[in-house]
């Protein structure tokens, strides 16, 4: 059995409250053991033809039950696998925790460990307003360490984003601005794959001198100019020289005064023709990890905070750029592309129902996922809960006024695609938003958008007919449940979790189906 299909659960706050709490009390027994891991190097030792827990006890001079124990819990954790009496490396563990692996992991998941400590000043940077705990050291040399292994871990992490930033690029020559980026690992990614590009990187002095050693492989054909400075200051550049400006991971480290500057510095060094790149954490976009950075922010940095995705399009839209919504990457992150014209955004490799589902997200949907049509569950259960069971049965848009599972399942065969919206409560708020959504999908040019929302329909009760006969036909739609569809199933298959409501005061979640084509 491949550990890697094993992920540690996240918590569920429709579960038991009392384990919920218990839960998130204890997710750093889950970091602990991950950091110790790779702080031992249990990973490389394994690779590739695993040990028993004796064998590696030896080798780190550890206690060999307790090493035992220790490795069983990796294997839970889908970190390893056990077979044998030997334990060997997930898939997971193999790709991004093995030493001198292209996507190796590791220095960014010990400089999480480092930043553990300032966590417990939490309390005293929420009173304060910044950060409590100063540097403790002033040592040139232990300075110069510390830039080293952050930059380090910034490199494991850029290379997990970078592909995923690449695939919206078909072809690029021309000049590369990468801003406050450490060694460039997101530009030297477009050099790798675009020879007749160069770039040029500003950062810190001290920063610059160990990307300058990092990148002198890539660096010996003259593509890369290293650039000291302070981008908190006139950028020392020529301004509309550029084709791609990129600020990976910058906007988060400062507040808005700055961050507007950084956005008028890029803005100002596009060429006509160039593109603005952004990426960086969005309160929009997987939003607990990005508020809780955003706490990481306020712990270890000065200023730093992370900001809506709102926030900066309404900047950048200020500064007369053309750009597209938040396009939120499969990970943590998100992008946001800018340009002076539209050209410069319409020969992106983004695809419309991308481009759709940012702005799906940018209504306020808690998630949106694609669906294939045939992922979609119709049966005729759902149509018996509603007859019997539920007080509304015989209103409008209702069983018996709804589409019936075989009219759905005809209706289907017109699609091959939808987007599963995820909302919440109020049941009235939810539906007009999922109306706004199909308006929004056919102003985008899917001309048979259509919804199936989440409950009965609740925009005009105080004027619903009582004789099943709906007055609002332009704004009524189906409800998904009152036409067949199996919406546990369906949110299962899109990879949401939904299960049936113990409580009435538990967290609800609302979903709705915009059929697209």
């Amino acid at each position: 059995m491949d550990g890697n299909k094993r992920p540690i659960p996240a918590p569920d706050p429709q579960a038991d409250g009392a384990q919920y709490l218990e839960d998130l009390a204890t997710a750093y027994w889950f970091s602990e053991t991950l950091f110790t891991a790779v702080e031992l190097d249990v990973f490389s030792i394994l690779e590739p033809e695993g040990a028993t827990a004796e064998q590696i006890a030896r080798v780190l001079d550890l206690d060999p039950r307790s090493t035992e124990r220790f490795l069983h819990a990796l294997c839970l954790l889908g970190l390893l696998t056990h077979f044998a009496g030997s334990f060997y490396n997930s898939t997971v563990a193999s790709r991004h925790l093995v030493k001198g692996r292209e996507h190796y992991q590791g220095n960014s998941i010990l400089w999480r460990r480092r930043l553990r400590a300032p966590w417990g000043d939490l309390k005293g940077a929420v009173k304060k307003g910044t950060r409590v705990c100063e540097s403790d050291s002033d040592d040139p040399e232990v300075l110069k360490e510390r830039i080293r292994a952050y930059i380090d871990a910034m490199n494991d992490v850029a290379l997990t984003k970078t592909s995923e930033i690449l695939r919206f690029f078909d072809d690029f020559s021309g000049a590369i601005l990468d801003v406050g980026a450490g060694s460039g690992a997101v530009s030297v990614g477009f050099l790798e794959r675009f020879p007749d590009s160069k770039a040029t990187l500003i950062d810190l002095p001290p920063v610059v001198e160990y990307a300058s050693e990092l990148l002198s492989r890539v660096n010996s054909g003259g593509r890369i100019t290293f650039c000291p400075g302070n981008v908190l200051e006139q950028w020392p550049v020529e301004k509309g020289a550029f084709d791609l400006v990129i600020l990976s991971n910058v906007l988060h480290a400062y507040a808005e005064a700055e961050a507007a500057h950084l956005l008028d510095q890029a803005v100002e060094r596009l060429s006509a023709g160039g593109t603005l790149l952004i990426h960086d954490f969005f309160l929009e976009h997987r939003s607990e990890k990005a508020a809780l950075f955003d706490l990481n922010m306020l712990i270890n940095t000065f200023n730093g905070k992370v900001f809506p995705a709102k926030w900066t399009c309404d900047r950048l839209r200020e500064r007369g750029l053309i750009l597209t919504d938040l396009i939120p990457l499969e990970s943590d992150t998100g992008v946001i592309f800018a340009g002076k014209n539209a050209e410069a955004i319409s020969r992106l490799l983004i695809d419309r129902v991308t481009r759709l589902s940012a702005r799906m997200k940018a209504l306020g949907f808690r998630s949106v996922r694609p669906i294939a049509a045939d992922a979609v569950q119709v049966s005729e259960w759902p149509g018996m809960r509603c007859r019997f069971g539920c007080d509304e049965y015989g209103k409008p848009q209702c069983p018996p006024n709804s589409p019936s599972p075989a009219e759905t399942r005809r209706m289907l065969e017109d699609y091959s695609r939808a987007l599963l919206l995820e909302g919440e409560p109020p049941t009235r708020d939810f539906q007009l938003k999922v109306l706004e959504a199909e308006k929004e999908a056919f102003t985008a040019g899917f001309y048979k958008a259509f919804a199936y929302w989440a409950g009965p329909c609740s925009l005009c009760k105080s004027v619903c007919s009582p004789d099943g006969m709906c007055v609002n036909t332009r704004m009524a739609r189906p409800s998904m449940e009152a036409a067949g569809i199996d919406v546990f199933d369906t949110a299962r298959r899109a990879g949401l979790s939904l299960r049936p409501l113990v409580d009435r005061d538990e967290y609800v979640k609302y979903f709705a189906l915009l059929w697209l084509e």
